[in-house]
Order: C-alpha cells, then sequence, then structure tokens
C-alpha cells in the first residue's frame, strides 16, 4: 500500500514498538458467546489503552498490554490486577480475541502494514485512535479529513478489519469513576459498518457499566473526537440528541 500520509514521521511509527516487519498466522475467531471468556488485547499501552484495558482487567477478562518493552509495564499490570499481563504488539495480536487500537494516530498505517491479515480475521477491533493537531500535526489531522475522517481511513489502512469506533473522546482518567454510575448511565457513541462487530461493541460497552450509542456508520467515525458535540461525558439520551444534528 502506498503511504497515505507521506509527511508523518517514522518515528511516530515505533511509538508503540513491536511493529516490526512481523508476520504472523492470521487464526479464525468466532463470535463469542460467553462475555467473561474474551481475550482482550489493547495495541498501546498509554493513558487511553491503559485505562481500557485495566477497566476489562478487573471485570475479568485476560487483558494483554502491548509495548516495545513490555518489561516496562510492570505497574500498569500490577494496577490492572491479576488478570493482566504485558507483552509485544505481536503478542498481543496473537492473544486477544477483541482487539483495542489505542495508537497515536500516525501509527495505524504501520499497524496496518504489519498485522492487518490477522487482525482482520478478529470479530471486533475497537479503533479509541484519534487524531490529534497538537500531537500529529495540522497538516496530518487535514490530510485524514480529506479522506473521510477517522473511521474510514481505519478501514482502508487495515482492509477487512471488523471495526467499531469507540471510547474516543471520554477522559480516560475518569473512565473507571463513571462507570457503572448510578442514574442515566454515560453514554458512548460508536460508529461502525459490521452488525456483528456493533453488537458485540454494544455488549462489551454495556458490561463494563456505560450505555452504547450507535450514531452511524464509519463515515460518522469523523465525529467521534475530543471538541465535537459528541465528545465529554454525555448521557445516552443527550448523544442520540447531538447525533441528529451530524451531516
Amino acid at each position: 500500500m502506498k503511504n497515505a500520509f507521506p509527511f508523518a514521521s517514522r518515528r511516530k511509527f515505533l511509538l508503540l514498538g513491536g511493529l516490526g516487519a512481523i508476520s504472523i498466522a492470521a487464526p479464525a475467531f468466532a463470535q463469542p458467546s460467553n462475555l467473561s471468556s474474551i481475550k482482550i488485547a489493547t495495541i498501546g499501552a498509554g493513558r487511553e489503552g491503559g485505562a481500557l484495558g485495566t477497566l476489562f482487567a478487573k471485570l475479568g477478562h485476560p487483558v494483554m498490554f502491548s509495548s516495545r518493552h513490555p518489561e516496562e509495564l510492570k505497574d500498569l499490570v500490577a494496577a490492572a490486577g491479576p488478570n493482566a499481563r504485558a507483552g509485544t504488539t505481536a503478542e498481543a495480536v496473537a492473544f486477544g480475541e477483541v482487539i483495542f487500537l489505542a495508537v497515536p494516530y500516525p501509527a495505524v498505517e504501520q499497524i496496518g502494514r504489519d498485522f492487518g491479515p490477522a487482525l482482520a480475521a478478529k470479530p471486533l477491533i475497537i479503533d479509541a485512535s484519534n487524531p490529534i493537531p497538537g500531537r500529529d500535526g495540522q497538516d496530518f489531522v487535514n490530510q485524514v479529513n480529506s479522506q473521510g475522517g477517522a473511521g474510514l481511513v481505519t478501514a482502508k489502512l487495515i482492509p477487512g478489519v471488523h471495526i467499531v469506533r469507540g471510547f474516543n473522546a471520554l477522559n480516560y482518567a475518569t473512565l473507571d469513576k463513571i462507570a457503572h454510575r448510578s442514574g442515566d448511565l454515560v453514554g458512548v457513541p460508536i460508529a461502525g459498518n459490521d452488525p456483528k462487530a456493533i453488537d458485540l461493541a454494544n455488549r462489551l460497552i454495556r458490561e463494563a457499566g456505560f450505555e452504547p450509542v450507535l450514531v452511524g456508520d464509519l463515515a460518522k467515525g469523523k465525529y467521534l473526537v475530543p471538541g465535537t458535540p459528541l465528545g465529554g461525558q454525555h448521557t445516552a439520551a443527550e448523544l442520540r440528541q447531538a447525533a441528529a444534528t451530524l451531516n
């Protein structure tokens, strides 16, 4: 595939580590029926990936955080509890049935190059990655938006993958505090094209103590970033009302 983002630095692609030209076999996963049996891996173990992995590890899921230097994730693994472990990106891709993609957005292209077939065999990839001007550069963000925005671009860079965008614009630092809150649950806007992947994402989001709100197909994924009407902490009803105003 021709480099879709020629101005994105190679250094950013290597932030995840373990993203070398490694080819791994693509196992075929059936749609899981028992949520507690689902192995979850995070590609990216920073703030968002760490918070999401920890949330699901504490729910009882086997979770693997990934890094180029897994030994540096000891504190994160310890905080996440006995269901968590760390590995390289290749090990996490092989381990997880559901993958949380939580990386600097310029890294998505290299992930697709290195692990595309294996990721396409998973029943669900939750794309929590966002193009952010302050980190990735405004030119890069403009390039993503010119191709339809995050969501459509992720699908292009990792062909055949069962993507649902979600957890993109909630504060990672408050996830554990706002999960399962009393009264109206906090809504998680999602966007996707694959009904089975959407169904599985819905089940996992509800298990985590949130209310999923489907705002549209992957073309609507461009709105699932901070700073849009869907960003921040809202109830499901508020998200549906905001989504109705989107083009």
